[in-house]
Order: C-alpha cells, then structure tokens, then sequence
C-alpha cells in the first residue's frame, strides 16, 4: 500500500504541472489590468504605469513570468499581494484553515443527513417514505445553495427578527460561537452533497441487499441490526466514499459563495476579492492550494478502499 500511495503521488506531479500552466494563463486572459486597478485605488501610489509594472514585475515576458512563479512556488513561497503586498503564504495560514473547517463539517452533515435516510429508503423500497425520500433528494439537488442562503438570511429577520450573527470567532478563541456561526453556511453547502449520498446509499444499499452472502448471514440467525450494520452498510459505502471524493471540488466551489454571504474570512472569499483587484498572485496562489486539497483527497480515497474492505489489494 505503501508503494501505491507513493506512486500515485508522484503521479500527481505531471498534473500540478498541467494545473500551473492552465491557472497562469486564465489568470492573464482575465479582462482589466492590474496595475490601471492599483493606480485607479490608489492614486498616490505611484504615477508612472511602466515603474509600477516594473516593480510588479509585469513588464517581463508572459514566459518568464511563468517560470519565476513556478521557480517560487516550488520552494513554497507564492509571492505578496499586488495590493497589499503582505506574502500570500500569511494570508493562506490564517484562511485556509476557515475554509476547511467549513468544507468538513459541510461533509459530516451531508453524511449525518443522507445515510439514515438512503439507509431508510433502500429498507422500504416503493414505499411512501422511499417516494418522500426520493422526492427530497432531488429538491436537494435542484436548490441553488446561494439562493437558500439567501433566504435564511432574509425571512427569518422578517418573521423573528433574527440574523445570523456577522461577526467570526475562531475556533480556538470560543468553539460554541464559532460553530453557532459556521453551521448555517455548513448545512446549506450540505445539502446538495446531502442529496447525491442519499441516491447513492440507497441505489447501493438496494444492490447488497440482494447479494448471496446477505441471505446467508440471515440464515445463520444474524440479528437484522448485525446483518445491516457488518454486512450491508460497510460493502455498499465504498460507492459514498467515491461519490464524496468527487463533490470536493462541489463543496470549495460553494463555499466561495457561502462566506461571502455569511461573511466567513476564508480562501473563498479571499479569492474573490483578488478577482475584482485582479490581484493575480493571489488568485494563482489560492486555486493552486484548491487544486492539491483535490489531488490529495482523491489519492485519500483511493486509499481508504482497503480499509473499508480488507478484501482490496494494491499491486506493487
């Protein structure tokens, strides 16, 4: 297992290259300029454009550039803001670390919410609560998480006078208010995930349930809680673990929005702000980060199969 994980990382090396080479030049062909956006904000900063792009380092070649970027990035530094020249590395510290606690616990809901229910709808198939299940599973799906976001801010202050708090507290200074203020936005970015797990869990479930050995550990006078917990849950939660692996882009790509609305100091919001100041050190550097946190979660999955089932192998 050892030598898979450590060939599948080296793998990954060819794709971060590919990835590199595509942010840098997204972010080039964004329209505006960065430096008419710095003296456009700061009038007083510099007045001639050509020293300013020479101190940015914008007058080199697109080539060069390129390089440099790559050449700084492998010794793990991802340069200084073009606007607040503080180094992005800081910054990432500090945010990064908000995005990720947002993106799992939007993943222990999803769990929390879609197993029992997938669960529930597999054991009393073509029933009513299948249907109700069913139907709620694709009203998940089908809900635009800025749009629910939206309205939980709005009508609740309408009917009970209440919003979501707007101030973030870390975790570490007081946990209960942090998670008070990260639940809402962790639920919502939930909820489509939530739906994808419960078609899949049931989809499975249904399909171990009628294999051979499921029959044969009920035969043996195996408890129905035995046989669902040992034997079915665990063979048909590889497919969950997949599906999980893959929505991990989903769930970055709401959370841009989600703390924008709920005012979260994490990369998402970061990200846009470096979009309308152009700042493109700071976009490279964040969707670099978001493309290994990725990678890396894909190559996790992979691994856990074995874990989940002792029966997998990886061949050397």
């Amino acid at each position: 297992m050892r030598a898979y994980a450590l060939r599948r990382v080296i793998l990954a090396a060819p794709t971060l290259l590919g990835v590199t080479i595509i942010l840098f030049a997204l972010v080039r062909m964004l329209p505006g300029d960065a430096v008419q956006q710095i003296l456009g904000e700061y009038p007083g900063y510099a007045s001639d454009e050509d020293a300013l792009r020479k101190e940015l380092g914008l007058d080199k070649p697109i080539p060069q550039q390129y390089l440099s970027w790559v050449g700084h990035v492998v010794r793990l530094d991802l340069g200084e803001s073009l606007q607040t020249k503080r180094p992005i590395v800081d910054e990432l510290r500090m945010r990064a670390p908000v995005t990720f606690e947002l993106g799992i616990l939007a993943i222990f809901l999803g769990l929390c919410i879609s197993i029992p229910i997938g669960v529930l709808s597999a054991l009393k198939q073509d029933s009513l609560a299948d249907y109700a299940a069913r139907t709620l599973s694709v009203g998940m799906l089908a809900i635009p998480g800025f749009w629910l976001a939206t309205l939980v801010i709005t009508l609740p202050s309408i009917w009970w006078q209440w919003t979501p708090s707007p101030t973030y507290t870390r975790f570490t200074e007081d946990p209960v208010a942090n998670l008070g203020h990260m639940f809402l936005p962790a639920l919502i970015l939930a909820t489509a995930l939530s739906g994808t797990l419960m078609r899949v869990t049931r989809t499975e479930m249904i399909n171990v349930m009628r294999q051979d050995y499921i029959r044969t550990a009920r035969a043996k006078g195996l408890s129905n809680y035995v046989v669902l917990i040992r034997h079915s849950l665990r063979n048909a939660f590889i497919p969950v673990i997949t599906v999980i692996g893959l929505q991990v882009p989903v769930i970055i790509g709401g959370s841009v929005i989600l703390e924008n609305i709920f005012t979260i100091p994490g990369t998402g919001r970061y990200l846009l702000e470096a979009i309308s100041k152009r700042d493109y050190p700071v976009i490279q550097g964040i969707n670099l980060l978001l493309a290994l946190v990725v990678i890396f979660t894909n190559i996790a999955v992979d691994l856990s199969y074995s874990i989940i089932d002792p029966r997998i192998r990886y061949s050397r």
